[in-house]
């Protein structure tokens, strides 16, 4: 009985490890924000949205839209003549979602069997799915005007069932990120964006951890079978050894960027013409350069897991205890995973856009949406950045390698004199 209570307790202080209790910690915290982020969506979704209303129609569905609005949303601009560009202005500063325009002819339109137009301008702030629940009651408010419209035409009678349950058109304009797109809503926009938001950082987080495993994998069997030792004895600078490792890894990390580039080329594709809507007519495509910044990108965040994951590979001392030793990279590659599916980087709060800024793995996953709407600033700068950062840590690659970290896998004491 003691044997086997002996052999118990020395399995689980084997297990229960810094290196496998803080993932399960970081995990927890990382679900438990997601939970906090889905409250505070359903919270959100109560909300009235802010709204503007230009109503220029006198008829007798008049009533009808200001009462349905005004009892549904926020309203901070009203005007019965107004200017577009004036309520917008208005919006923008009072973080408003929608400016409705009613023309002189709805009601009127409406009473003769023709579909009376409703304008809608859109200020489209992101395209997560928390940006995008303002737009989505603004929806529910249009779909309630629709139907009290409905309600109204049916007591009358006499009139088209078909035409009684549709009586009105949109005529949309959505303005995101400095770009004016007519015909088209903020849904459209974010269902089209929401693929790619989805599947670029679960397939770029997929590239990081098989590449950061490779690396640390390595590392923990050339321990265990002594490789290493044999290594460090040749007449070879370390630094030269350092190098060698993470330009082998980087160019298999190379290869895989470049096939990852060709197959999500062909997947932006398949979406340039979605529901009948050509976003190249939007400016919403990428140009070769494009590519080549994200290329660019992508190859150097690998670079940076692959130099990473060379410093957390000197603390394996085998090979079971170097698979351990990729959850922190996994952990780093799903923060921004999961912050880029739900906010938009430009709507996150200036804390957690330093935090998603400063992991390196977060910049290739947001640089395809920053370059389709033009902005340049954040993936180059975030290129800068990871370049810095791989830099660094190859520095301290290159630090514990010339130490007896990598054959004592204890606490560096010892400095070795560099061949």
């Amino acid at each position: 009985m003691n044997h086997l209570l002996n052999i118990i307790r020395k399995e689980i202080r084997e297990l229960l490890t810094p290196a496998t209790l803080v993932p399960i910690i970081v995990m927890a915290l990382i679900f438990g924000s997601m939970g906090n982020m889905i409250g505070g969506a359903t919270e959100e979704a109560k909300k009235m949205p802010v709204l503007g209303v230009i109503n220029e129609d006198r008829g007798q569905f008049s009533s009808v839209v200001n009462d349905t609005i005004y009892s549904m949303a926020k309203v901070v601009y009203n005007s019965t003549s107004g200017k577009v560009d004036e309520g917008i202005s208005v919006l923008k500063e009072k973080g408003g979602t929608a400016l409705i325009i009613i023309p002189p002819n709805f009601s009127n339109n409406i009473a003769n069997n023709q579909p009376g137009e409703i304008e809608i301008h859109w200020i489209m702030k992101g395209a997560g799915i928390m940006d995008s629940i303002s737009s989505g009651v603004v929806e529910s408010i249009l779909h309630e005007l629709n139907n009290k419209i409905s309600e109204e035409l049916i007591e009358k009678g006499n009139v088209n069932a078909t035409f009684a349950l549709s009586p009105t058109t949109r005529n949309e304009t959505t303005i995101f990120k400095g770009k004016e797109m007519q015909g088209i809503s903020p849904g459209t926009i974010s269902t089209i964006l929401s693929s790619q938001s989805t599947m670029v950082p679960i397939i770029i987080m997929i590239i990081i951890m098989m590449a950061g495993s490779m690396v640390i994998s390595s590392m923990g069997m050339e321990k265990e079978n002594k490789t290493l030792e044999t290594l460090l004895t040749l007449p070879v600078k370390r630094s030269s050894i350092v190098a060698g490792k993470i330009t082998g890894s980087a160019v298999v990390g190379l290869l895989m960027a470049v096939i990852y580039m060709v197959g999500f080329r062909y997947y932006l594709t398949s979406f340039e013409v979605s529901g009948n809507i050509n976003l190249a007519d939007y400016g919403l495509t990428l140009n070769v350069w494009d590519y080549l910044l994200v290329g660019i990108s992508l190859f150097l965040a690998l670079t940076a897991a692959l130099s990473m994951c060379m410093v957390l590979g000197t603390f394996a001392k085998n090979y079971k205890s170097a698979q351990t030793l990729t959850v922190p990279v996994s952990i780093l590659a799903l923060i921004p995973m999961f912050m880029i599916m739900f906010k938009d980087f430009s709507t996150l709060p200036l804390s957690l856009k330093a935090i998603l800024f400063a992991i390196p793995f977060s910049h290739p996953m947001m640089a395809v949406r920053a370059l389709l709407f033009g902005d340049y600033m954040l993936v180059i700068s975030g290129i800068a950045y990871v370049a810095a950062f791989s830099l660094a840590m190859i520095a301290i690659a290159v630090w514990i390698f010339k130490t007896d970290r990598l054959l004592t896998g204890t606490t560096i004491h010892l400095f070795r004199k560099e061949r």
